[in-house]
């Protein structure tokens, strides 16, 4: 499995932000991620990437043990958070670069050339992030997450906030690169569990409410929206 989580607990003073979480996710599987705010989703990612600690229970990443190998761990991941952490005044190669050289990529410039292919950026690589339309700095965020080819990617609502054919475009990419890697996606977005998600998890007040196949709800036809609102209402 490329992530298996164990009766994972966390609590912030007396809140219980997580309580008792298990599943696992494999390779080529693109599952969502979705619950209220507040439930627990971030708390989850942070452990899951060596951010943040649990109070107890285990996390493997790639059979490695979160909190005993936490630098491999992060090395075998990549991330994209909410708030897309790009340096506005670096050029699109000039960040790629910087990024490749702190995970140590080998044949750096060789690799840039090939994730600016991959994520789209070729008709803008020579600008600086700063000029550049929201969905090309997703772009970005995801070239720079999947620049030392981490078996795993995480993003936390990578769609928000994008134009129409912005959010199809990085839908498609996010779904291209899902056939080779295990993608964690946190949403609220519905409609993107259903158009990229092959699986569904619900959290809701630190505890999974469901876990199932996007196929099973709709062999089932079951409306995601209101099973949502069903669960964590």
């Amino acid at each position: 499995m490329s992530i298996t989580i164990n009766n994972i607990n966390k609590k912030y003073g007396n809140q219980q932000a997580l309580s008792n979480i298990s599943f696992s996710l494999k390779k080529g599987e693109i599952v969502g991620f979705l619950g209220p705010n507040g439930a627990g989703k971030s708390t989850l990612i942070k452990i899951i990437c060596c951010y943040l600690s649990q109070d107890n229970g285990q996390v493997e990443v790639c059979n490695i043990d979160t909190q005993k190998q936490d630098l491999l761990v992060k090395s075998k991941i990549g991330y994209l958070p909410e708030q897309n952490p790009l340096y506005l005044e670096m050029y699109i190669q000039e960040y790629l670069y910087f990024i490749g050289g702190i995970y140590k990529v080998k044949k750096l410039k060789k690799r840039i050339s090939e994730i600016i292919n991959k994520t789209g950026l070729n008709s803008e690589k020579k600008k600086k992030i700063r000029e550049l339309s929201k969905g090309f700095k997703q772009r970005v965020g995801l070239a720079a997450a999947l620049i030392h080819n981490p078996e795993i990617l995480i993003l936390d609502e990578p769609t928000t906030g994008l134009d129409p054919n912005q959010l199809v475009e990085i839908r498609n990419l996010i779904k291209e690169v899902g056939k080779e890697k295990t993608v964690l996606l946190s949403t609220h977005i519905m409609q993107e569990v259903d158009k990229m998600c092959n699986r569904v998890i619900i959290i809701n007040k630190g505890k999974i409410v469901d876990d199932r196949l996007i196929s099973n709800l709709k062999e089932n036809n079951i409306d995601l929206e209101k099973h949502f609102r069903k669960l964590t209402s």
